[in-house]
């Protein structure tokens, strides 16, 4: 095994785990499996293995190293199987405090050896899921987003008793896995690229039922507007490179006066009736009805090749 390979066990193989599985066993890192849905369990592997070939058709992963990462995967029959030899455990289950809390509780006796214990959860607190731990400083969250193996960034989020080592050992982790790390400094409710986005997508359900524009369209604003912006320079990033030769400060004090109108108008709701939620529904059904598959196949190949774009352009 390559000095660059990290024993991983994955825990909980809803979509982020398997996502999770996906990526470092495309990476040729041995990964363990393990989720107490002995059903989850068993379907588990085979569409971790397509997921890490889809990979490598799209140009994400090499063949051979995908297929020996294939070849190391295996099934815990239990979580000391699992996670008794893994370097990195990553915890991936439902959003439930509670049997997180167990969940970590119990890393502390199977795995004590672990370097690196990380939760995928978006709206948790690492210190309340350590709250039962003995060992809190080798416990953070490493928060990505779906499909995990394609969208590159993870938010990660350490305790207030996280060894500041380990951080940045767990960076390393993941650039090692082409997954671009941020540091969230400070616990928020929710994950900051989901709070982003949740602000988008309210106004955008806003437009949606105010009859503004129809749901496709609605979609293909957002993504070849500001999300391909923001996809290469960020919101603040992107006002900034706007200014060009102009005055920075006065141009984005003239930015936010502009903006002023806008937010005034804006949704504000924090609830969305039942009878909209079904209207939202079905705007969206009617919208993609029978084309889901065909248009997750072309959603992965964009997201590759615009990937592969902002790689080239970043090392260019």
């Amino acid at each position: 095994m390559a000095s660059a390979q990290v024993r991983v066990a994955v825990v909980g193989m809803g979509e982020v785990g398997r996502g999770w599985a996906s990526l470092c066993v495309a990476a040729g890192w041995p990964v363990a499996l393990f989720d107490n849905q002995a059903e989850a369990l068993e379907v588990a592997p085979a569409e971790i293995a397509g997921r890490a070939r889809a990979l490598v058709s799209l140009g994400r992963a090499d063949e051979a190293i995908a297929e020996a990462g294939i070849a190391r995967l295996r099934v815990g029959r239990s979580l000391l199987q699992a996670c008794g030899d893994a370097q990195w455990i990553i915890e991936a289950i439902g959003e439930d405090l509670v049997a997180k809390q167990k969940l970590f509780e119990a890393f502390e006796s199977v795995a004590p050896k672990a370097r690196a214990i990380s939760s995928s959860s978006g709206r948790l607190s690492v210190n309340d899921l350590v709250a039962r731990c003995r060992r809190p400083d080798r416990a953070l969250v490493t928060h990505p987003m779906n499909p995990v193996e394609l969208i590159a960034l993870v938010e990660v989020v350490p305790g207030t008793q996280t060894d500041a080592a380990l951080l940045e050992v767990v960076k390393g982790w993941l650039r090692a896995l082409n997954r671009i790390p941020v540091t969230v400094r400070k616990p928020i409710q929710g994950s900051v690229a989901d709070r982003i986005a949740a602000a988008v997508w309210r106004e955008a359900i806003d437009l949606v039922l105010k009859g503004v524009i129809e749901v496709d369209d609605l979609d293909r604003a957002v993504s070849v507007g500001p999300a391909l912006g923001w996809a290469a320079a960020g919101p603040h990033l992107t006002h900034h490179l706007s200014a060009g030769s102009r005055n920075v400060g006065s141009f984005l004090q003239a930015q936010l006066l502009a903006h002023e109108p806008h937010w005034a108008g804006l949704a504000s709701w924090s609830k969305l009736e039942p009878q909209d939620q079904q209207r939202l529904i079905h705007a969206i059904e009617r919208a993609y009805q029978g084309q889901v598959d065909q248009i997750r196949r072309a959603r992965n190949r964009r997201l590759a090749a615009m990937l592969r774009a902002l790689e080239e352009a970043r090392t260019g």
